[in-house]
């Protein structure tokens, strides 16, 4: 049960982000100076966590016990150059994903961003598909027809409209998605074998370097760190670059990439049950169905993927 909260925080985490960034929008604060200090707060408590995971494991093995000291000096293998810059160009997404989600958080409310960023399970199924050149199976167009209902729905458009809504946040949204769809995608392959801590303190390295050319960190300069920037900055941090990943690697080997990601479709309501309480945000009951229909959408695959596998090692006496 340990393992399923896990990943369950884990994603909860990740439903908080956007109510941290619209408050600290309220406050002044610009895109580059939120993102950047969340960044390198991760980038702080990563390599701290890397450190002394490295530093633990090292002292469990002992000095004595050969055969745990090979083992510990294996799972810790020293990472070459091409795989640490494989790592770091696999964590870029992530900060164009933020970039861009948080940007269009200024021109739609965060109950529709969040819902638009969760176009990625269809897009990720779309860019799998046309790299393998297969067509996606019954089961997938069913789950494209729920999302895509269920998107209409959650986002209020069916209700107000289109015009309603900011073209350009709902464009910047949709491309938060893309960019996530190309994360989850890209980072599972990059340096598997590698250790969880240390592949997340590379990748939110990646990360920093590429924002801090996109955005230089002149805040570390000003004193502008030292305000309650630092404190949404740490939030962020702590919530989006540290927790997640954390708990994702103790859950997700335990429980399957299937489960978690059903577990991590959590994150919708999250977002948008904050966005109401915290920020006001109106959300109909119309709305709520639609997000409804979405976490549908989002298991459907998973669970039919775990029903195929269960009848699959299920004998039969026939």
């Amino acid at each position: 049960m340990k393992y399923y909260l896990s990943v369950l925080a884990g994603a909860m985490s990740y439903g908080i982000l956007s109510t941290i960034v619209v408050l600290a929008y309220g406050q002044g604060y610009q895109l580059g100076e939120v993102v950047g200090t969340q960044l390198i707060i991760g980038f702080i408590l990563s390599w701290m966590l890397a450190l002394y995971t490295k530093f633990r494991a090292k002292r469990r093995s002992g000095n004595h016990n050969h055969g745990k000291s090979e083992s510990v000096s294996k799972m810790f293998t020293r990472l070459t150059w091409k795989q640490r810059l494989i790592l770091m160009a696999a964590g870029t997404p992530t900060v164009i994903t933020g970039l861009v989600y948080y940007q269009s958080l200024r021109y739609i409310p965060a109950s529709l961003a969040i819902i638009l960023l969760f176009q990625f399970t269809w897009i990720s199924v779309l860019i799998q598909a046309i790299g393998k050149r297969q067509r996606p199976n019954k089961i997938m167009f069913l789950t494209l027809i729920i999302l895509f209902g269920g998107t209409l729905l959650a986002a209020g458009f069916l209700e107000q409209g289109l015009n309603e809504f900011s073209g350009l946040g709902i464009a910047l949204g949709l491309m938060a998605a893309v960019s996530y769809s190309l994360f989850v995608l890209f980072s599972g392959k990059a340096v598997p074998n590698a250790h969880p801590a240390f592949r997340s303190a590379w990748m939110v390295t990646g990360g920093l370097i590429l924002l801090c050319i996109l955005f230089p960190p002149t805040f570390l300069f000003t004193g502008l760190l030292w305000s309650q920037l630092l404190v949404f900055g740490a939030l962020l941090g702590f919530f989006g670059a540290f927790i997640p990943p954390v708990l994702f690697a103790i859950g997700v080997p335990h429980i399957g990439g299937d489960m978690a990601g059903i577990l991590g479709a959590i994150e919708l309501p999250i977002a948008v049950l904050l966005s109401s309480i915290v920020l006001h945000e109106h959300v109909s009951g119309l709305q709520w169905m639609g997000v409804v229909i979405v976490l549908i959408g989002v298991a459907l695959p998973e669970l039919y993927k775990l029903r195929q596998r269960r009848s699959q090692s299920t004998p039969s006496y026939s």
